[in-house]
C-alpha cells in the first residue's frame, strides 16, 4: 500500500484535527491502480508555516484555506504553482466567491470543498483527487519513458546508418587517392565492400520503412479478404533468387485455400522477413518449409529451417529492436536487426501469437498464431 501525504492548510484548529480524524485511516482504491492508497496527514495553521512545510517535503495534496492569517490562500496557490510543485490542490473555504474560484483554477487548483462539510463529501473528494494525483503520475512517467525509448532508438539507428557511410566514405578516398595504383582492378575487392554496405542501408532504410507503416499507417479500408496461399507463393517468388544463390530449397505446403481478414502488406511483412531469415541463416545446401494450416480456432503459418539455429539465451534477444545475434556463425551475415521485431509488431496488431523453436545446428522453426475472432470473416474467402 503506497501512503499519500495529505496538507490540511487552515487556521480552524478543529478543521485541521476533523480532516485528519476523517482522512487518516481512509484508503483509495481503483481497479487500475497497483496499489492502494491510504494517508498521512500534516497540519499548518497559516500561509507562511505551509510554504514551509511546502518547500522541506512537497506533499502529494494540499487541502488550503483561503481565509487566513498573513498571506491568502490564493497566495499559497501561486507560489506552488509557479514552483511547479507535484501537488494537487483543494480549495477548503466558506467564502469562495466567482472571482476567487476563477483565479483558483487559473492557478491551478483542482476542486474546491466548501465548508461545512460532511465526512463522505470530503472522502468523496480526496477519492477523486487521488485518482486523478495518480493517473497524471502514470501518465508523466509513460511520457518520459517514451521519450527515453525514443532518443535510444534515434541513438542506435544514427550508429546504424553512421557505420556503413563511413566504411563507403573511406573506401572511396583510397580510390580518389588511388592508393592502391592506377591498375582498376586493385579496387574491385573495395568496390564489392561499398556496394555491400549500400545494399545494407537500402535494406535498413526498407526495414524501417515497415516499422514507421506499422505504427502510423493503420487504416480500417485496408483489411480484406485475403488468400495466404496466394501471397506465400508471392513471397517466395520474391526471395528465390537469394534463395538459389544461397543453394537453399524453399518448399510450400499446406492449405491452399488458408485465408484470413487481413492488410495484404501487413502479411507480406510477416512472409518476406520470416522467408528471408530462413535463407540467410541456412546452411549450404539448406531446406526451407513454409507451411500453413487452420486449426480449430486459429490459422496458422510456420517457417521451419536447416539453418544454424539458436540457443536459449539468442532466442530471448530476437524481437528487440536492432539486436542481430552475434557468434562465429553470423559473423558475416548483414542485417537490420528491425526484421524480426517488426514482424512481432504486426502480430500485435492482430493479436497474434509468435513461438520459436531453436537448436544449435539444427535449424530453427516459427509459428505464427493468428486467432479467427481477430480476422472476422475468415471462412468465406475465395478459394485458390
Amino acid at each position: 500500500m503506497e501512503t499519500l501525504s495529505i496538507l490540511v492548510v487552515d487556521d480552524e484548529p478543529g478543521i485541521r484535527s476533523g480532516i485528519s480524524r476523517i482522512l487518516s485511516p481512509h484508503t483509495v482504491s481503483y481497479p487500475f491502480m497497483e496499489d492502494d492508497f491510504n494517508f498521512t496527514v500534516l497540519e499548518a495553521s497559516t500561509g507562511e508555516e505551509a510554504i514551509s512545510i511546502i518547500d522541506s517535503r512537497v506533499p502529494d495534496i494540499i487541502l488550503l484555506d483561503n481565509k487566513l492569517p498573513g498571506i491568502q490562500g490564493v497566495e499559497v496557490l501561486e507560489y506552488i504553482r509557479d514552483r511547479q510543485y507535484d501537488s494537487m490542490v483543494a480549495m477548503i473555504t466558506s467564502y469562495a466567491s466567482l472571482e476567487i474560484a476563477v483565479k483558483a483554477t487559473g492557478d491551478g487548483a483542482f476542486d474546491f470543498i466548501p465548508k461545512p462539510f460532511t465526512p463522505q463529501e470530503l472522502k468523496a473528494s480526496i477519492d477523486n483527487i487521488s485518482k486523478q494525483l495518480y493517473l497524471r503520475r502514470i501518465t508523466r512517467k509513460l511520457k518520459k519513458e517514451g521519450k527515453r525509448i525514443r532518443y535510444q532508438f534515434l541513438s542506435v539507428l544514427s550508429h546504424e546508418l553512421k557505420a556503413p557511410l563511413n566504411v563507403v566514405e573511406g573506401y572511396l578516398k583510397m580510390m580518389q587517392n588511388r592508393e592502391a595504383g592506377d591498375d582498376l582492378t586493385e579496387y574491385d575487392n573495395m568496390i564489392d565492400r561499398s556496394l555491400n554496405r549500400i545494399t545494407m542501408m537500402r535494406g535498413l532504410i526498407m526495414d524501417l520503412l515497415d516499422f514507421t507503416k506499422i505504427r502510423l499507417e493503420r487504416k480500417q479500408e485496408k483489411i480484406r479478404k485475403i488468400n495466404i496461399n496466394k501471397l506465400a507463393k508471392m513471397a517466395i517468388s520474391t526471395i528465390q533468387p537469394y534463395a538459389i544463390q544461397k543453394n537453399v530449397s524453399i518448399t510450400l505446403e499446406g492449405e491452399k485455400d488458408a485465408a484470413m481478414q487481413a492488410d495484404p502488406e501487413d502479411m507480406e511483412i510477416i512472409l518476406n522477413n520470416l522467408l528471408s531469415n530462413a535463407v540467410k541463416y541456412n546452411k549450404d545446401p539448406g531446406q526451407v518449409i513454409l507451411r500453413l494450416t487452420t486449426d480449430h480456432d486459429k490459422l496458422i503459418i510456420e517457417v521451419e529451417d536447416t539453418g544454424i539455429g539458436m540457443d536459449a539465451e539468442e532466442r530471448e534477444q530476437l524481437f528487440r529492436e536492432f539486436v542481430r545475434i552475434k557468434n562465429e556463425k553470423t559473423k558475416n551475415i548483414t542485417g537490420s536487426g528491425l526484421g524480426l521485431s517488426i514482424v512481432r509488431k504486426v502480430m500485435e496488431l492482430y493479436r497474434g501469437k509468435i513461438q520459436v523453436e531453436s537448436e544449435p545446428d539444427k535449424g530453427s522453426r516459427f509459428i505464427l498464431s493468428f486467432p479467427f475472432e481477430a480476422v472476422p470473416g475468415i471462412k468465406d474467402v475465395e478459394k485458390n
